[in-house]
């Protein structure tokens, strides 16, 4: 556990998003990995997560204020939270600025094309090379498609882990791009979903207001959350990682 929290960036959100117009910028590839409690739980049972997360080919960011707090008890400081969600509008902007090439994959039909249709009204300069529901039954053959168009950003929303391990199957032949799996920000940028007050969003408590629009997430967040402080406890008191 502590070699992925190590691994996480340890600076700000505006400092990320200069990397990640360099990048752009001069072609290169990134690999965005957004990191929660329950991504690093998945660790413990799933080798393909395992090896994700010490792929020296992506970029770990702090999605989730206990990641942040937990790295500083571990003496492996993190400077603040790097959501998703604001990593995808701030790709969105920088994507609108500079007319950059993008392709959009998950979410279900309804919820893709309102979001389409959304960025072609409040981005109209981001040239959309294709959208991609995440029903599809072949998504290796979609994957393979966007390789060939060679997006400048491809954000796939499959939900964790299935989206990183796509994109990670791929990413080697990817000759440049941003590549980023959103989990479920397409339905919130589109509209169809609101994401948490302001008030919740400022006092990092999105969580508990996710769990009270759906009761149904306590269980999933004891699993990952709870389960996780207890991990974190352990390696406190110098238990093996």
């Amino acid at each position: 556990m502590k070699k992925y929290i190590n691994r996480l960036y340890k600076k700000d959100f505006n400092s990320y998003c200069n990397m990640i117009k360099n990048d752009l910028k001069n072609d290169k590839k990134r690999f965005i990995v957004t990191v929660n409690p329950e991504t690093l739980m998945m660790s413990k049972k799933d080798e393909e997560v395992r090896r994700l997360l010490t792929n020296r080919a992506v970029s770990l960011v702090p999605d989730g204020i206990i990641v942040v707090k937990t790295s500083k008890w571990l003496k492996m400081p993190v400077k603040e939270r790097i959501t998703g969600i604001e990593l995808m509008q701030e790709l969105l902007n920088i994507a609108n600025v500079n007319s950059y090439s993008m392709y959009l994959f998950g979410a279900k039909k309804d919820i893709l094309s309102t979001l389409v249709k959304r960025i072609k009204e409040e981005y109209p300069h981001i040239n959309l090379l294709g959208a991609t529901d995440g029903y599809v039954k072949n998504k290796d053959a979609i994957m393979k498609k966007i390789i060939k168009l060679k997006p400048d950003i491809c954000l796939v929303a499959l939900g964790i882990p299935e989206q990183e391990k796509l994109i990670l199957k791929y990413y080697d032949k990817a000759e440049k791009g941003i590549f980023m799996g959103v989990g479920g920000s397409f339905d919130v940028l589109s509209g169809c979903k609101k994401r948490a007050p302001r008030i919740f969003i400022k006092l990092n408590l999105e969580w508990l207001y996710r769990i009270i629009k759906e009761p149904k997430r306590l269980k999933r967040f004891y699993k990952s959350n709870i389960k996780y402080l207890k991990k974190i406890n352990e390696l406190k008191k110098g238990k093996k990682d």
